[in-house]
């Protein structure tokens, strides 16, 4: 009796077996990807565009991504802007953790927009200047607002590097300031608040600073930018001669290149801590504070030292290489920098706003 193999009775044709099992194979394995694809989640983060964001997402989350099968999604914008997307979405949240510098921090917590941190090992290992409103939120970024200068016009003209916050209001800067709003910038606001109290003004009265600025600081102002992504541009084309800015910043622009550096005000800083918070009531909880505890780690704010520029709020981040002299050049310079009452400041901020606009921008 013959056998018929061509229709598959007795002996299997080999040819059609093998095809059979790479199909088979191909399937399960289409199969166990797009089950991986299904499982993997994504949050989003409210934060600063531009050079943060690539030192974040180039260097700070890829591990917590691979470690927990998650995409990390960046929604940039200044504080600001964060703050309003979170507001406008409080019942119903479209970003898991944000960003904030710490005066709008204060705002977003009395808003009720934040969850508090979960209390875990590494919020110890912070500074306690870190640990912001009993740990609804806390510094993943400590620095201070000083003064930026462009070191192509500076040497050029034969220019000393500033020293004060009054160096804004010297005549031979005239058309060469460029300052951020203090309506929409922590930079601007930080450098107006300094000058105020120059002029004895306080945080809760800034009835000095408005009144002299027309006379001092107002004439050299070239532009008011609504933030610092412009700022780069305009020093590179030599428009900015000085400038409000921070260390980190500083440091950024330096590794693009383009020639700035910072100066510390005789009369001291501003305190600025960029904070994070896990945004209330989203959807991955659990995700977004296992996120935020990774930021707070050392791992984290080593690599966004070294790749970044951000000085870490951890205390047992070191440093390494070159970054070990900016350590200590950052401490140096916290040794006289200046806290901010952000509960007054912010009690009035809207009015003040208003008048910024309408007064100082018109």
């Amino acid at each position: 009796m013959t056998t018929d193999t061509h229709r598959g009775h007795g002996v299997r044709n080999p040819v059609r077996t093998l095809a059979c099992k790479w199909l088979a194979g191909l399937l399960a394995t289409t199969a166990l990807s797009a089950g991986a694809m299904a499982q993997q989640k994504t949050l989003y983060v409210g934060m600063n565009g531009g050079d943060m964001e690539r030192a974040f997402t180039q260097h700070v989350f890829p591990a917590f991504e691979k470690a927990n099968n998650v995409k990390i999604v960046v929604v940039p914008g200044t504080s600001t802007e964060v703050l309003a997307k979170a507001q406008a979405f409080k019942d119903k949240p479209q970003m898991h953790v944000m960003f904030l510098d710490d005066g709008v921090m204060s705002r977003a917590i009395s808003m009720g927009l934040c969850e508090k941190i979960q209390d875990g090992a590494v919020l110890r290992q912070l500074y306690p200047a870190a640990v912001m409103k009993d740990g609804m939120a806390a510094g993943i970024d400590t620095g201070m607002t000083g003064l930026g200068y462009n070191t192509h016009i500076f040497k050029d003209k034969g220019w000393a590097p500033p020293t004060s916050w009054m160096d804004l209001a010297d005549p031979k800067y005239k058309g060469k300031v460029v300052f951020q709003s203090a309506a929409s910038s922590t930079f601007g606001l930080h450098a107006f608040l300094m000058f105020n109290r120059i002029q004895g003004g306080k945080d809760q009265n800034v009835e000095p600073g408005f009144g002299k600025w027309s006379s001092t600081i107002g004439p050299n102002v070239l532009e008011y930018i609504t933030n610092s992504a412009k700022l780069a541009e305009m020093i590179q084309s030599d428009e900015a001669a000085i400038f409000p800015l921070t260390p980190t910043a500083i440091a950024r622009l330096k590794k693009r290149g383009i020639p700035v550096e910072y100066a510390q005000p005789k009369e001291g800083s501003v305190i600025l801590v960029v904070g994070e918070c896990v945004v209330a009531k989203n959807s991955e909880p659990e995700l977004s504070q296992k996120l935020a505890a990774y930021l707070l780690s050392r791992e984290a704010q080593e690599a966004a030292l070294e790749y970044g520029g951000h000085f870490p709020s951890n205390r047992d981040v070191k440093g390494t290489g070159d970054n070990v002299a900016v350590l200590k050049q950052f401490q140096d310079y916290m040794a006289n920098a200046k806290v901010l009452d952000w509960d007054a400041i912010n009690a009035t901020r809207p009015a003040f706003n208003a008048r910024w606009n309408r007064v100082m921008e018109r």
